[in-house]
Formats: structure tokens, C-alpha cells, sequence
């Protein structure tokens, strides 16, 4: 078995560079907010870069509930998060050239652990925006906490909170897949012992 990757594999790695680099000039994620006051529902949308989305009006509504105000300046993570999404978008496509399965599989390790850590740092995110309320707040319920879901549905108060991949999280997570294709072919990780 050859150390070296196929034509496909190499396709693959280009396409990946591109959904990479795509990812940073469309929303990666969106927090969608409905309530009966807000029949055609409130959305944030994160970016690489920046939050955009109903901002204001969020933030707005935060006040009383005593959250936090959202603005991009104040995360670290959209002055970085470019720079290592484009990264690992210039390192897919090195890779072509290269052309060495064990310097794509240790990409793929690489590439999980940057989706587990970013994954956990937006949780964070969400925790501290969730719990660290104001005690002045126009709104106070004892024991409750606004804390929007990782990934899926929650209640919080009268508002049903989405929070589901946007179009670069999905441009995301088809490069994901597509280094795991390619490891997996050219390690040939299905084909059965003899």
C-alpha cells in the first residue's frame, strides 16, 4: 500500500480547501429565537468574524432578563477564528502537494481537535451569556438561567431557542467528511483482511 494519495483523494483535498475557505464569508452558526410577540422569530447569526443578525433587538430583550449585551469586539474568538479556519483551508490545500496519507490523517486528528475545542469554548460562550445575570434585572425568576442549547431546541421562558449549524457550519462539516473519506480510502479502513 502506497504512502502516497490518489488523483481523488487529491480532488477531495481541493474541494475541502474550498468549503474551508468558503466557510468564512458565510454565517457558521445561528441561534434562532421565537416567541408569540415575535411571530417571524429573531435570529443571531455567528460568523467567523462577527455577530450579525437582530442584534439589537436581542440585545434589547437581554436587558431585561439581564444578560449581557452582545457585541463582536468583545470575543477573542472572531479575531482569531478567521485566521485558523483560513489555515486549515491553506494546509488542505498544501496537502495536495505533499500527497502523504500520514500527513493527512494527522490533519484529520487535528481538524476533530479544533471542532471539539471550538465546540466547548462556544458552550462557555453560552453558559456565562446564560447564568451571569444581572440581580437588577426588570425580569427575575428565581433558579432560572437563559442558557441557549449547544445544538438543538430549549424553552427559555416564552421563547423557543433553535441553535442549529448555518451554511458555513455545514461547509464545515463536509470537510470534515471529506478527510475522513479520504483517510479512509487510502488506508483502506473497509476493505476486508485476507
Amino acid at each position: 500500500m502506497s504512502a502516497k494519495i490518489s488523483l481523488l483523494s487529491k480532488v477531495m483535498l481541493l474541494i475541502t480547501a474550498a468549503l474551508l475557505i468558503g466557510s468564512l464569508f458565510v454565517p457558521m452558526w445561528q441561534i434562532e429565537l421565537n416567541a408569540p410577540q415575535y411571530p417571524e422569530g429573531l435570529v443571531l447569526k455567528l460568523h467567523a468574524n462577527k455577530i450579525g443578525g437582530d442584534v439589537d433587538i436581542i440585545n434589547g430583550l437581554n436587558h431585561y432578563i439581564g444578560m449581557a449585551t452582545l457585541h463582536t469586539e468583545n470575543f477573542i474568538e472572531f479575531k482569531i477564528l478567521p485566521y485558523i479556519v483560513g489555515g486549515l483551508g491553506l494546509i488542505s490545500f498544501l496537502l495536495i502537494f505533499i500527497a502523504k496519507r500520514k500527513a493527512v490523517l494527522l490533519f484529520l486528528i487535528s481538524y476533530i481537535l479544533f471542532v471539539a475545542l471550538a465546540g466547548v469554548d462556544f458552550y462557555r460562550w453560552n453558559y456565562e451569556y446564560g447564568h451571569n445575570l444581572d440581580p437588577n434585572a426588570a425580569i427575575r425568576v428565581p433558579g432560572m438561567a437563559y442558557q441557549p442549547p449547544l445544538l438543538g431546541y430549549k424553552q427559555l421562558l416564552n421563547f423557543g431557542a433553535y441553535s442549529i449549524p448555518d451554511t458555513g457550519g455545514w461547509m464545515l462539516t463536509g470537510a470534515g467528511l471529506l478527510l475522513l473519506i479520504i483517510v479512509v480510502k487510502e488506508y483502506e479502513l473497509l476493505k476486508k483482511k485476507k
